[in-house]
């Protein structure tokens, strides 16, 4: 008996590194036009036909609980523990605080306080856990304290998407825009906050490099620092960011680059990046 992993699709997991993992991913939502795409399993438009904004929703408690119980099935009786996006960005936390009251005892929740690999790494490092035969309390506890070592930054062209899903301070957004900054953000006590502003995007990406160095020396451990590399339709601007942070952090046990999914990319818009940056043991 193994307990089973769960997460859902912020967490930019490849499917074949899920499959691979034995992780189940609950699919978050995008609503383009009206219609209802669900991320990760149906084809999501890139565009609105209508130039209307593109909105995101988090899982449902249905949802969840239809995963869960499956889960749990799965795994025999030994527990669930599913990680999920930062409650400080999306419903789903509390959509799935309801479903694990429903299904029972067995499945234990975790806020990861985060979100893309942010959230993906303490997934990795939770379900490593649970190949290795530990028990459920071992796994929700080890989850729990993932989650807290990932640093996350990003730099986005434009606050105006973050701004208008409600992701970032209004102050803060007008700010940026007003004086065409480039704003340098990180996730703090679960939430986006500002913390820098650049005026150019050639410096935001070198205040964002600057910031996965510092973080690499405090969150390391005996086997180095992985790093993940986000991006929202600008690969050569991702691809040159993890070179950078390949010369400069010696000792990284892996440094990968993953699209931003779309319920992320609809918040923060296209040209943003993104790096994480967690302890290498995974």
């Amino acid at each position: 008996m193994t307990v089973a992993v769960v997460t859902d699709s912020s967490s930019c997991l490849p499917a074949t590194l899920a499959a691979e993992r034995g992780i189940s991913v609950v699919p978050l939502h995008v609503l383009v036009d009206g219609i209802d795409h669900r991320e990760g399993v149906d084809e999501i438009p890139e565009h609105s036909a209508s130039g209307n904004p593109v909105t995101t929703a988090g899982a449902s408690p249905g949802e969840l609980t239809e995963v869960y119980a499956a889960a749990l099935e799965r795994s025999r009786g030994a527990g669930v523990v599913a990680l999920h996006i930062s409650r400080g960005l999306s419903s789903t936390w509390e959509a799935a605080r309801q479903a694990a009251d429903k299904v029972g005892p067995a499945v234990r929740v975790v806020d990861s306080g985060s979100a893309g690999m942010g959230l993906g790494f303490a997934v990795l490092a939770a379900a490593g856990s649970a190949a290795g035969g530990a028990d459920l309390d071992t796994v929700y506890h080890g989850a729990v304290a993932a989650s807290t070592t990932s640093r996350c930054f990003i730099v986005v062209d434009r606050l105006d998407h973050l701004r208008r899903g409600g992701r970032i301070g209004t102050a803060a957004a007008l700010l940026g825009t007003a004086l065409a900054m480039k704003p340098v953000l990180h996730v703090s006590g679960g939430s986006l906050v500002l913390r820098e502003k650049t005026r150019t995007s050639s410096k935001a990406l070198n205040k964002l490099v600057d910031a996965a160095v510092a973080a690499a020396s405090e969150v390391g451990d005996d086997s180095g620092v992985a790093l993940a590399v986000h991006h929202m339709l600008c690969p050569k601007r991702a691809d040159d960011v993890a070179a950078m942070l390949a010369s400069r952090i010696p000792g990284f046990t892996s440094i990968d680059v993953y699209p931003f999914g779309a319920v992320l990319g609809a918040h923060v818009g296209p040209g943003a990046v993104g790096v994480v940056v967690a302890p290498g043991r995974r």
